[in-house]
């Protein structure tokens, strides 16, 4: 009995640990590293980010989102990390290097005008969508959506090119670490790896 009693004082607390800690990465937080240069030049890749699952998500929010379904070309395990542009209800479109979001011209500070007119391109949301496997003619972001850019233009795959992003599929509002990390890569410019 002394035994047992003893065997249980520390399997209880490692018990209750764990689950604390998996209820916080599955509930609150979950760390992440960006593979790629989509985001350039405000993360980087193999740059630690953290992601709030209960924050809000405003425009201009960076999200990890699982793009599995999203992007025709994502594999189970492929996470991405974007910039929202487009909340829903929103009309979006670009001109220029100019985005207007319900036709006012969107805040771009974070990027550099190279990064704002290479790569970005003059269209709207129904130029877009004429393109894309779903939501076809669209002309405003659907309820429950979200229109998602990466900052470096030129060479991110985003909503551009595949549509929207599906609220139940977002991670958490991305917040950056300022230090570097080796992390394991997954091959593709703008997928995030766990």
């Amino acid at each position: 009995m002394k035994f047992f009693k003893e065997v249980l004082s520390w399997v209880i607390p490692v018990v209750v640990g764990l689950v604390i800690g998996f209820g916080i990465k599955q509930f609150v937080i979950s760390a992440n590293f960006v593979d790629g240069d989509s985001m350039q030049p405000n993360l980087q890749n193999k740059q630690m980010v953290v992601s709030l699952r209960q924050a809000k998500i405003h425009r201009n929010s960076v999200i990890v989102f699982d793009a599995h379904g999203e992007d025709p070309q994502a594999t189970p395990k492929d996470y991405y990390v974007k910039r929202v542009i487009g909340l829903p209800g929103d009309t979006i479109n670009s001109q220029n290097g100019n985005i207007y979001v319900n036709h006012t011209k969107l805040y771009q500070g974070y990027i550099g005008t190279r990064q704002r007119t290479i790569g970005t391109g003059n269209w709207n949301l129904k130029s877009l969508s004429a393109h894309w496997v779903g939501d076809q003619q669209v002309v405003r972001v659907p309820k429950g959506k979200y229109f998602v850019l990466g900052d470096h233009r030129s060479v991110s795959d985003d909503s551009r090119y595949w549509g929207f992003v599906d609220q139940d599929k977002i991670e958490g509002v991305t917040k950056a670490f300022p230090f570097q990390s080796r992390s394991k890569q997954i091959n593709r410019a703008y997928q995030v790896t766990h």
